[in-house]
């Protein structure tokens, strides 16, 4: 038995650090909108034991043994459903790694939610959700992408409705940058007379939604202007001054805002439409190196699975 899933990528249309726990983790607050730039993976079950995975498309950088997350939430799943079934993971990759757009953990929760499908009832959904954010912090989210307001270490999700889709040109600087880095360079920066960030950030949300809803340009345009914030953004750029640059070159085609996706080095800017989104592409995409994609963000990722 096989099926085929989708694994959309996802951006952060703004992302506050409110403080970090004794643990070590940090609490953050963020919007999290997925796209329609994805991976693709199909999943067959086997009567041999054991986890394989076979990568193509664009993977340079993506491991393909158990370091992969993919292959680790598989494992995850099969020792807590207690089942002795192989698996084979064909993995098509399309979202960059590194990229802040949540590649690998998209990956992991599409195995997640894909093995629940091929063996119903094996893993009860509160223990699901656990091994997701066992996984990683953006596991949770994609069990079941949608617009969503991600809070704590990434296990509060509220589903956020009434968002327009928006048109997003991204743009990766060809070179890595470690997630476990950024957040180390934000710490160093920190003292303990600065306090965590308290920005609106929940209120931005209701506004958005309501100005979504009243379409008036203007207005939106202003709420998500307040709301495209990464907190982790000054760090990213002391440790790739790139990801400054390519902001200020993405504003400057006219964007309505720009910011990093997640710990990046993705950047992206949000553009009154798809053909504004293409232009300011083309005028970026001279420069030699840059990844560059034009997508639209889903009210609702299409994560459907077909045999």
């Amino acid at each position: 038995m096989s099926l085929t899933l989708r694994a959309p990528g996802k951006v952060n249309l703004g992302l506050r650090i409110l403080g970090r726990r004794a643990d070590g983790y940090h609490r953050l607050e963020s919007l999290f909108l997925p796209i329609d730039l994805a991976d693709t993976l199909r999943l067959s079950l086997a009567a041999a034991p054991g986890v394989t995975l076979a990568l193509s498309g664009e993977h340079d950088g993506v491991p393909g043994d158990e370091r992969n997350l993919a292959v680790r939430a598989a494992q995850a799943f099969l020792a807590e459903a207690g089942s002795t079934a192989g698996l084979r993971i064909e993995l098509e990759k399309q979202l960059p790694a590194p990229g802040g757009l949540g590649g690998g953990s998209s990956d992991a929760g599409a195995v997640l939610r894909g093995l629940s499908q091929l063996l119903p009832g094996a893993v009860p959904a509160g223990r699901l959700r656990a091994l997701a954010l066992g996984l990683g912090a953006d596991v949770p989210f994609f069990l079941a992408p949608a617009p969503a307001l991600v809070e704590g270490i990434g296990e509060q999700i509220l589903p956020v409705d009434g968002l327009q889709s928006l048109a997003l040109l991204l743009v990766h600087p060809g070179v890595p940058l470690a997630t476990a880095a950024v957040y180390a360079e934000y710490d160093a920066a920190a003292t303990s007379l600065t306090p965590p960030s308290t920005g609106p950030s929940i209120r931005a949300l209701l506004a958005l939604r309501e100005e979504a809803g009243r379409a008036r340009a203007g207005s939106f345009e202003a709420a998500l202007r307040a709301l495209v914030m990464n907190d982790l953004e000054p760090a990213a750029s002391r440790l790739l001054p790139a990801v400054l640059e390519l902001r200020k070159e993405i504003e400057a085609t006219g964007a309505v805002a720009a910011s990093l996706s997640g710990t990046g080095p993705t950047v992206f800017g949000v553009f009154s439409d798809r053909a504004a989104a293409g232009a300011a592409q083309r005028r970026i995409a001279r420069r030699s190196g840059l990844r560059s994609w034009v997508v639209e963000t889903s009210p609702a990722e299409a994560v459907g699975i077909r045999a």
